[in-house]
């Protein structure tokens, strides 16, 4: 199979608004990492309240991103597209303008559904735009972009917070969004996948069980594990999986169509992805505080110190995605998550009131680095592979399990942490970040142990027949 080096204008349009919308996206949760702190003062929020402001926008995502992609599925994925971008503005304005910490919440969940409408789409027409072969190297970009908005998010929101206030820290989104529509609506090619109904019943389901896992990992703490709140939102999030998944079985329009998991790197990816998730956004969440009330630094300080943790992901993203598309994703993927779990357990361990950054730094960069070997790999494991006419699909599910995986990695770390240690001091802030960023560093290996789980790659490309479910150029 010959491997073409050039793209089309068409691909490098499609390439670069993609990345935007993803680099849109990470970067509105990376800044607003970094401003908890000033939010939890100037709008009196608690650690319950913070988690929220972070997982009512990724639930809200997590549990729209199917219908997002079955939406671009029959209305076409270009016009869906566009006006996610528009309704992620304009809850990125609400956001900004909320003075308390209930309309935040309730505007971060409308920008939650705008996202699900972003994500699942962009990364549809990214893989529709290019050939099998060239997709590795078109998401090692992707994800390269992606990662310059991890680079940029904490600095960009420590300066913004401290040189203005934290609601300009949404007001950044609504020029990028805005600006990035119609262009979508006039140099990206329109797709459509099988014109199929909304699973509104696995829709209601798959909220109520996530929603209610999250719910009662939340307020467990302050509301006591044994509490009938904590057990009866955990048993309903149990029982509303369970019907779910029953439900999914057999419905003619599923919103995750569970036959995808017949393939193994689609399911070792997916899972890879979840557990990863988990662990990089809870470490985010906990040690972008770590500098500011652990270390009493300001927001740009505290934003410079977590700027190593983005530069080597964005530096190492196109060439793994490059070796992934040679050598598989198995290798990748379980090197890049140990490593990203040990400068976790090290960060963790090191952490003190008066710990010297060059001995943080380490563990930073180190898990900087597994990242960037990690989520190319893993992306195209899950993604990369499926056949087209199930590629919004395919990539609804990949985003919906790395959002969830978020938000469940936020509520067990911030368990941990209300269990551990508490605002009250530098001190205690530390004793809970420990065992919190410990808790992360667990999850990630999770993503190996998925990795693992994919087969040995060989050394000779296997080409299926067309349209087949890991169609077409490698066994992974």
């Amino acid at each position: 199979m010959t491997m073409t080096t050039t793209i089309t204008r068409t691909q490098r349009w499609v390439l670069g608004l993609s990345a935007l919308a993803s680099f849109m996206v990470v970067l509105d949760l990376l800044v607003v990492a970094t401003a908890l702190p000033s939010i939890r003062r100037d709008l009196g929020a608690s650690l319950e309240d913070l988690e929220w402001t972070v997982n009512a926008y990724t639930l809200s995502f997590a549990v729209l991103i199917m219908t997002g992609a079955a939406l671009g599925d029959r209305l076409g994925r270009r016009r869906m597209f566009a006006a996610g971008l528009v309704l992620f503005a304009a809850a990125s304005a609400a956001c900004a303008l909320a003075s308390s910490v209930g309309t935040l919440v309730v505007a971060r969940t409308v920008q939650g559904a705008g996202a699900a409408m972003i994500m699942p789409l962009a990364l549809a027409l990214l893989n529709a735009a290019f050939p099998p072969e060239r997709r590795g190297w078109a998401t090692g970009v992707y994800g390269s972009v992606t990662a310059l908005a991890v680079v940029l998010g904490p600095v960009l929101g420590g300066a913004v917070t401290q040189g203005l206030a934290w609601p300009w820290i949404f007001w950044i989104n609504v020029p990028i969004a805005l600006l990035a529509a119609p262009l979508v609506s006039t140099r990206v090619p329109e797709s459509r996948g099988a014109g199929t109904r909304i699973d509104g019943a696995g829709l209601l389901l798959g909220g109520l069980a996530a929603t209610g896992l999250v719910w009662a990992l939340v307020r467990g703490n302050s509301a006591g594990w044994r509490s009938a709140e904590t057990v009866g939102t955990a048993v309903l999030g149990v029982v509303a999986l369970a019907a779910f998944l029953a439900w999914e079985r057999r419905a003619p329009a599923p919103m995750l169509p569970l036959r995808l998991f017949r393939s193994r790197s689609f399911s070792a990816g997916n899972a890879a992805m979840f557990f990863l998730s988990a662990s990089v956004t809870g470490a985010i969440f906990f040690t972008a505080q770590l500098f500011q009330v652990g270390q009493g630094l300001g927001p740009f300080a505290a934003g410079l110190r977590l700027l190593p943790w983005g530069v080597l992901p964005m530096l190492l993203a196109p060439s793994a995605g490059a070796l992934a598309d040679r050598i598989g994703a198995r290798n990748l993927i379980v090197v890049g998550t140990v490593a990203f779990a040990a400068g976790m357990s090290g960060l963790a361990l090191s952490a003190a009131p008066h710990a010297s950054y060059l001995v943080l730094v380490g563990p930073i960069l180190l898990s900087g680095a597994g990242l960037g070997v990690a989520i190319p790999a893993v992306t195209r494991s899950a993604v990369s592979l499926v056949a087209p006419p199930d590629l919004a699909k395919a990539s609804g599910v990949f985003s919906t399990l790395r959002q969830l995986g978020g938000a469940f990695g936020v509520a067990i770390g911030g368990a941990v942490f209300a269990a551990t240690g508490g605002y009250g001091s530098a001190t205690g802030y530390v004793e809970g970040y420990t065992p919190a960023v410990l808790i992360a560093a667990t999850l990630a290996l999770g993503a190996t142990a998925a990795g693992l789980s994919l087969p040995r790659p060989t050394t000779a490309a296997t080409t299926r027949p067309a349209g087949s479910l890991d169609h077409p150029i490698a066994v992974d």
